[in-house]
């Protein structure tokens, strides 16, 4: 048995601000330096990708890729400290969560 925990940043109506998905996609842009080659390699279209960046951008009030043709895509340094953030909560969430599990049912989880 383990325990799988997921974390995941929400507005007031539930929608999605930040999660792993949301994490994967910018991990992916870091790496590719493009939003298409990380919609193809998410298997997603280039607008769900691009209107899931545009979401967390309008939540958090300032943009965290910048694209442009001459130089590629790129994180922000806003979004740069995001992905940072939200991996750090993550870590301690799943710390946490550990604990806890053990505490409940006398183990750590496999």
């Amino acid at each position: 048995m383990k325990l799988r925990s997921i974390q995941l940043l929400v507005d007031d109506e539930g929608g999605i601000i930040m999660g792993k998905g949301r994490m994967d996609i910018l991990d992916s842009i870091d790496r590719t330096g493009s939003i298409n080659k990380t919609a193809k390699e998410m298997k997603m279209s280039y607008k769900s990708v691009w209107s899931k960046i545009k979401s967390t951008e309008t939540h958090f009030g300032r943009a965290i890729v910048h694209a442009d043709r001459a130089s590629g895509t790129r994180l922000t340094e806003a979004g740069r400290t995001l992905l940072e953030s939200y991996r750090e909560l993550n870590r301690q969430c799943m710390a946490s969560d550990d604990e806890i599990f053990a505490r409940i049912f006398g183990k750590k989880p496999m």
